[in-house]
């Protein structure tokens, strides 16, 4: 039993091994934004006051640093049919609607993967999903429900909502492969273990719409690909 589960392991690590390809660089870079950072918008809380407000609520629609970094970007190397694929982690990603806010707001899982949908507030929420490729759902989350496991098994862009908090907003993108990534507060990003070559990158905001930009991975090391997006007219 012993050799059988130390076979087990060595062909797992050899599979991990074998999906990052021999040679690679890193795509790294900051996303800014042009105009003027806009003042934090107060989200109105209209309904389960006592629960809804034990965090502030503001408009995550377009989230700007001090130093213009552009939060919540999803990066990703467009039409890479030789990238591998996003591993499905053996623990599923949550989304947490703590506060009736979803955490976090924009989120990436791979195609095929679950999503855990968390309900620790004690009153009813609703999902709302708005996809492209997958199934929707509209779904009640009771109290009493805290976790709801859902499985999205095309690439897709979705839309989230919840129906008893209609204020309540995100995203969730079901990435085909590993390439992607979400820019974080600063606006800084990173794509690892990209095989080398001349890509395509794409930056979307769910405001701004997609930007473009043209990059070449190296055999090892990192190339930059900072992006400035224009500003909202």
């Amino acid at each position: 039993m012993k050799r059988i589960g130390t076979l087990g392991i060595v062909a797992l690590i050899c599979a991990c091994l074998a999906a990052v390809p021999a040679l690679a660089g890193n795509v790294v870079g900051k996303v800014t934004y042009a105009g003027a950072a806009p003042a934090p918008k107060p989200i109105p809380i209209t309904k389960d006051k006592e629960v809804c407000s034990r965090e502030p609520h503001v408009d995550e629609s377009l989230v700007v640093a001090a130093d213009k970094g552009l939060a919540n970007v999803v990066v990703y190397i467009k039409d890479a049919p030789n990238a591998p694929k996003m591993a499905i982690p053996a623990k599923a990603p949550e989304l947490d609607q703590r506060s009736c806010k979803f955490h976090p707001h924009v989120q990436i899982i791979p195609a095929g993967g679950t999503l855990d949908i968390l309900n620790n507030d004690g009153i009813l929420h609703n999902i709302h999903t708005y996809p492209k490729n997958n199934p929707p759902i509209n779904q009640a989350q009771p109290k009493f429900k805290t976790k709801m496991p859902i499985k999205f098994d095309k690439p897709d862009t979705i839309k989230l909502a919840c129906d008893v908090h209609t204020w309540m907003s995100g995203w969730l993108i079901v990435a085909p492969n590993a390439w992607y990534t979400v820019s974080g507060p600063d606006g800084t990003f990173k794509i690892e273990n990209v095989a080398p070559g001349a890509y395509t990158l794409s930056y979307w905001q769910e405001t701004l719409g997609t930007q473009t930009a043209q990059v070449t991975v190296a055999a090892s090391g990192d190339v930059k690909a900072d992006l400035t997006f224009p500003a909202k007219k």
